[in-house]
């Protein structure tokens, strides 16, 4: 232990005097190979390298790898020492297709410092080179012997795994749910990647984290053993049904970097070098499931009749533009709807507005936010109101019905009504009407008085008494009473709600629809995802009259099925609604899979609307 402590001691004074040289990554690969040929690829840097950077062989078949080594020299030349260090990153490949392709570079910091490879081109053959071949068997050898001399690496499962939890299991219908992703390990993790999200049927999810959240890191202890924790995803669910409801395991792909021990060949000092301080490390590839968690999801309590499905805690105010303003003329109203719960799912709020308001659909602006604490922010409802006629008018005051976890009830909030005072206005600001021709009247010069029994004839055509005079005369009224029947038509129809979700539901999903496919084009996944998933679903919530909290695969096969819908006809349309659910978070999706996607979704609201004609 002596001799080993004063060679430590006689290393590390000599390292002080060692001549420094630029840090560089040399990249080596052959030049030609055969089709299927097992080939290596390495990437040497001449010194201590950190965050080591894996590249994506995209083009290439990845065999395994990387297989770590190190080396080191001190030489000394005309009374000048100088010290060597090397590092290499071995990757094995091999090729499907023939042609020219580019190994990529790679990238590591050296004391802080970024620094980056060259790369290659290398030609794939139908067969192999000869020279090229024994050379890689050559090096196969060697390499061979080279992990004789390693010791086995693993990770044992207590040593690095991955968690799911929960900040509550026990839960109403349509409450928030926190669900926070962890990998705890004992080793370095340098790369994560998620292999497979989770599909939680039964459950509305929402994204709490996005690529630029800063991932947080902290210490845990459990059963003794010290952890590093990384949360590596958090995400808010908001149960649409009750019973037990399951939240799917994680599938995770960890790239951990662990001391590669060496067998000692002999009781000799070179056995210092096979302590941890001069240990290489080895990449290894280990695939995490998480554990799966059950949620025991309650009904929420008979409903009022004017409950539309908000869970959790809301506030409500209303505003509108003017309150003085004259017949014919347009104010706005608005209500916003503000607190934390499913904002998202709330898409709907009554108001009985006076008969002689014409009432047009109200525009809705979210405004969501996410965090690490769940969902939260606001929506707003707003109206453009024509009245009619002059008088005094009043706007009742908005409520909203809601379901609030924390006191296990439902809740009202009303907003503020409003006097609207409406004075006379222009009536042709409500109908137009063609402009009336000028009357021309022609004098004429003072003839001379005849006598005996004139003879008279009509000079020109009278305007008064003709048929014009009369189409004229009654042309208001007739536009009257047909605008009075059209207006009570229309408001006998917006009373009918369902009905007119009913007839807007196939002009909605298509509108949205044609939104979606210009994120297609734009290639904005995420929003291209929410588009078709509003599409179908407030489609299928329209046409069926269900709401959206209550919606299902299995709502919506009961609902099909009622209708006597062919049952290949359900099949299909449950399997579309259950692979856009899956492709909105799938990550990386090609442009041919989501045009089949657009394909399928617009398909599925056409076989609706076949069937049920």
């Amino acid at each position: 232990m002596k001799t080993k402590s004063l060679i430590l001691i006689l290393f590390m004074a000599i390292s002080t005097m060692l001549v420094a040289q630029e840090p560089a990554i040399t990249l080596r690969a052959p030049s030609t190979v055969g089709v299927g040929q097992q080939f290596s690829v390495t990437y040497e840097v001449n010194a201590r390298p950190s965050d080591f950077k894996t590249p994506t062989f995209t083009d290439f078949n990845f065999l395994g790898g990387p297989s770590q080594s190190s080396s080191s020299s001190t030489k000394f030349i005309n009374g000048k020492m100088s010290h060597s260090v090397s590092v290499s990153y071995t990757y094995y490949l091999s090729a499907s297709t023939e042609g020219t392709y580019t190994i990529p570079k790679a990238s590591c910091k050296v004391d802080g410092k970024t620094i980056t490879s060259n790369s290659l081109q290398i030609e794939v053959t139908k067969t192999a080179n000869n020279n090229q071949t024994q050379s890689q068997q050559g090096y196969s050898r060697r390499q061979q012997q080279t992990q004789q001399q390693d010791a086995p690496t693993s990770i044992d499962e207590k040593s690095l795994f991955v968690k799911i939890s929960a900040n509550k299991t026990n839960v109403y219908q349509g409450e928030e749910i926190i669900v926070t992703y962890r990998i705890y390990t004992q080793v370095s993790v340098s790369q994560y990647q998620i292999d497979k999200l989770p599909i939680n049927k039964g459950f509305w999810t929402e994204d709490l984290w996005d690529d630029n959240t800063q991932i947080q890191q902290y210490e845990e202890t459990i059963d003794g053993r010290k952890y590093m924790v990384a949360e590596i995803r958090r995400a808010a669910l908001f149960p649409q049904e009750s019973g037990t409801l399951t939240i799917e395991p994680l599938h995770l792909e960890v790239l951990a970097q662990v001391p590669s021990q060496r067998r000692r060949s002999s009781n000799s000092i070179f056995d210092l070098f096979d302590d941890a301080f001069f240990n290489a490390y080895q990449s290894v590839r280990k695939s995490l499931v998480s554990n799966a968690l059950k949620i025991n999801v309650k009904p929420l309590p008979t409903p009022p009749d004017n409950f539309t499905g908000g869970v959790g805690n809301f506030s409500l105010k209303a505003t509108v533009d003017n309150t003085n303003i004259k017949a014919n003329e347009a104010l706005t109203y608005s209500v916003t709807i503000s607190g934390t719960g499913n904002l998202m799912l709330i898409d709907d709020i009554d108001i009985d507005f006076p008969e002689v308001f014409e009432v047009y659909d109200p525009k809705i602006t979210p405004n969501i936010k996410h965090s690490a604490n769940g969902v939260s922010g606001s929506k707003t409802f707003e109206w453009i109101l024509i009245p009619r006629s002059q008088g005094k008018y009043k706007i009742p005051a908005a409520e909203f019905v809601f379901f609030n976890p924390k006191t296990k009830a439902y809740e009202t909030k009303t907003a503020q009504p409003f006097d609207i005072n409406v004075a006379k206005g222009d009536p042709n600001a409500m109908t137009s009407y063609s402009s009336k021709s000028d009357v021309k009247l022609l004098n004429s010069d003072i003839n001379y008085i005849k006598t005996g029994n004139p003879n008279l004839v009509q000079s020109g055509k009278i305007f008064f008494g003709s048929l014009l005079f009369w189409g004229v005369l009654l042309l208001p009224i007739l536009l009257s009473i047909v605008i009075v029947l059209y207006m009570r038509k229309m408001q006998a129809s917006r009373s009918d709600v369902a009905s007119m979700k009913l007839k807007r539901a196939t002009s909605l999903a298509k509108k949205r629809l044609r939104k979606a496919e210009g994120y297609l084009n734009q290639n904005d996944d995420e929003k291209f995802y929410v588009e078709i998933y509003q599409a179908i679903w407030g489609y299928v919530s329209d046409k069926f009259a269900i709401p959206l909290s209550k919606l299902s695969g299995d709502t919506i096969q009961s609902c099909l099925e009622e209708r006597k819908v062919d049952a290949s006809i359900v099949e299909k349309i449950l399997k579309t609604l259950a692979d856009v659910d899956f492709a909105r978070f799938a990550p990386g999706d090609s442009s041919t899979k989501k045009n089949a996607i657009y394909e399928q979704a617009l398909q599925m609201i056409l076989d609706i609307e076949n069937q049920l004609k």
